[in-house]
């Protein structure tokens, strides 16, 4: 992870301000797509295993935000990073249980989410069993709905339909991600209702990418390759823990394919 000056202690993972009705999302985006099925939101189950299991499972998966007025934006993961907690040199948990990294180390399907150079947020989902620490950087996604005259900065003319959130910083911005946000249960309670991450109804897949939930990507499609911005990290920076969907075009760096 790309280290953020001057980190705010981190709030209690369990802190979520004020939501939806319970079920209003998966509601509303089945309406969305198009489906007469109720989207399946992703149980603490998923985010309880291994780091790069999770990581590469999240591909193709729809991230649901009500963070903003007005209707859920929705999105399609189409890259991520696997951190490997206190073991790995790139990792915000490499120095053990900090404010900072508290969140990193459970309950997992928490949202922590931290600022680069002062400015640019990323987003993480906590993954592994309650006391390990593991997280996945979301880094890219597929706009689905949503983002039509938001007025985000990340949807703005000169950035194209298919790459408006194609960095993290981009993804956070236009799902209205903020550090207010970290600790986020995105599993129970009124946070998994203002963020969650779900798995498309079968009837709306539009693409080879989508995938039905409880199965993975179609494996020609997963690439891997070394982490961005890590240089830093030592022998860990080569190891391949970014996945991403090959070929797509809101996958935000090289190689895409």
């Amino acid at each position: 992870m790309t280290s953020a000056p001057g980190g705010a202690p981190a709030p209690a993972p369990g802190h979520a301000p004020e939501g939806p009705p319970a079920g209003a999302v998966a509601r509303d985006l089945s309406a969305l797509l198009g489906s007469a099925s109720l989207t399946t939101r992703l149980d603490r189950g998923f985010f309880a295993r291994d780091t790069q299991t999770v990581a590469r499972e999240l591909l193709g998966k729809l991230i649901v935000s009500r963070v903003c007025p007005g209707q859920p934006r929705v999105a399609r993961i189409v890259e991520v990073e696997a951190y490997l907690g206190e073991r790995d040199a790139a990792s915000h948990a490499r120095r053990g249980r900090t404010p900072r990294s508290a969140v990193m180390f459970g309950p997992p399907g928490h949202l922590y989410v931290y600022l680069i150079y002062g400015m640019h947020h990323c987003m993480n989902l906590v993954t592994e069993a309650d006391g390990v620490a593991g997280a996945v950087l979301l880094r890219a996604a597929a706009p689905v709905s949503g983002f039509e005259g938001t007025g985000s900065p990340a949807v703005t003319p000169e950035a194209t339909d298919g790459r408006r959130l194609a960095g993290p910083g981009k993804l956070c911005a236009a799902l209205g991600i903020t550090r207010a946000q970290n600790g986020l249960d995105l599993v129970s309670g009124p946070g998994a209702d203002l963020l969650a991450i779900h798995a498309a109804p079968a009837a709306a897949r539009p693409s080879p990418n989508e995938h039905a939930a409880g199965r993975r990507a179609p494996p020609a499609r997963v690439r891997r390759s070394a982490r961005i911005g890590v240089d830093y990290a030592g022998a860990w920076a080569a190891r391949r823990l970014r996945f991403y969907l090959a070929g797509d075009p809101a996958v935000s760096v090289r190689p895409r394919d």
